[in-house]
């Protein structure tokens, strides 16, 4: 396992308020990060209450209690509050002073709202990492249409546009190729009332990703580097361990652990790279939260990027991310149509040896929609990708219900 400590005083979470004396972990989002953080929450011996507005969420059925309402909402996040020890996000989209506002009346949340003030305006995110002596895309902020071109002299085209905040999968991003594309990526990504910037295109040779889990204590693990196959913006395929050298790996941990550290994180945290053909590694992006990159771990690691997030929120030991096999290949599960949410093919993917297969418990399906994955370990990437893909290919989401 790759670790690293730091002295620091207790910082395990208040006093249970549960009256059964167990941890209570407030979730806040209930999609199929918030289900596979409380499956392992759960197996911890925690009670896991999650707030979301839809009460047939992925979480709802494996949580102890749900919370409808809005994420973005104080009194539905104040109701969540008040009977958890904890509160953590499944995703980066609930605004840093909302939070602040729970800390301020005494709550205990991790990642903290100074974090993600830091993390989830992605302008405020490079320059945080670029201020940390970190390499990035170069990149500018930009409040109005010509203010592109004049990046572009600087920094070349192609340039990607990018929305500052809630952009996820592609969506809130635009790759600019000349002067005469500006005005209408402007328009896409509603440059007139949202906050954008540009960046410098990069012509990757590669996409890596690794998870680093860090404890409030400064403990930190980091899990194998990985390599990331992307389609339409969509993971597609995740493979560990990446096909990389050695010392290109260690530089990559390095990088991902300073980068969390300079956010001063508290959990999970997926770290996104592009690896430049002579070598150089750049930091996409961070996301303050457990990450599709690492779902692989559930299986693939003795302990897993959800079981160490619950350690690490709640003040406990992390868990080793050693891998249980030579090699693990996870292929995530995408909805083909429109339809109910459950696919056809289920009992002849689950006869595939060694394929572990995950669904999401997501009512409809819609093309693109990530539904579930499927992961396999294997004595190399090539035979661990067989067994995965041949188990992804019986499935079918979007039978008409």
């Amino acid at each position: 396992m790759h670790s690293s400590s730091a002295k620091s005083p207790d910082t395990q979470c208040p006093n249970p308020k549960s009256p059964s004396g167990r941890p209570a972990v407030g979730i806040i989002g209930g999609g199929q990060l918030a289900r596979m953080l409380a499956q392992s929450a759960t197996s911890l011996g925690c009670e896991v209450i999650v707030v979301e507005n839809t009460a047939d969420c992925p979480a709802a059925s494996v949580s102890a209690r749900l919370i409808k309402g809005n994420t973005g909402d104080l009194a539905a996040l104040r109701e969540l509050a008040a009977t958890c020890d904890v509160l953590t996000l499944e995703n980066e989209f609930i605004d840093f002073r909302l939070l602040a506002r729970l800390e301020a009346e005494g709550q205990c949340v991790r990642p903290s709202a100074a974090t993600m003030e830091k993390v989830q305006d992605k302008l405020v995110q490079k320059q945080a990492l670029e201020a940390a002596g970190l390499a990035v895309p170069a990149f500018r902020s930009v409040s109005q249409p010509k203010e592109v071109a004049e990046a572009a002299a600087d920094l070349g085209w192609p340039l990607v546009l990018k929305k500052r905040r809630n952009g996820y999968d592609g969506k809130g991003n635009a790759t600019v190729r000349s002067d005469s594309e500006i005005a209408d990526a402007w328009a896409k990504l509603d440059g007139d009332t949202c906050e954008l910037y540009v960046e410098q295109f990069c012509p990757f040779t590669a996409e890596l990703a690794i998870i680093i889990t860090r404890s409030a204590a400064g403990e930190s693990v980091a899990y194998p580097l990985v390599t990331t196959v992307q389609k339409d913006h969509i993971c597609h395929v995740v493979s560990v361990p990446a096909d990389v050298p050695a010392a290109l790996a260690d530089q990559a941990e390095s990088m991902a652990r300073r980068a969390i550290t300079a956010m001063d994180g508290i959990g999970s945290f997926g770290v996104e790279m592009f690896l430049l053909a002579d070598g150089t590694i750049l930091i996409n992006e961070l996301a303050p939260r457990v990450h599709n990159s690492g779902h692989y771990s559930i299986e693939g690691t003795v302990c897993s990027q959800f079981e160490n997030h619950i350690r690490a929120v709640v003040g406990w030991p992390l868990g080793s991310t050693e891998l249980r096999a030579p090699a693990v290949v996870m292929v995530n599960l995408l909805g083909h149509a429109e339809g109910q949410g459950t696919p056809s093919g289920v009992s002849a993917a689950l006869s595939v040896p060694g394929a572990h297969l995950h669904l999401y418990g997501k009512a409809l399906s819609k093309p693109g929609r990530k539904m579930g994955h499927i992961t396999a370990l294997g004595s190399s990437v090539p035979e661990a990708l067989n067994t995965a893909r041949t188990a992804a290919d019986h499935l079918y989401f979007g039978t008409p219900s």
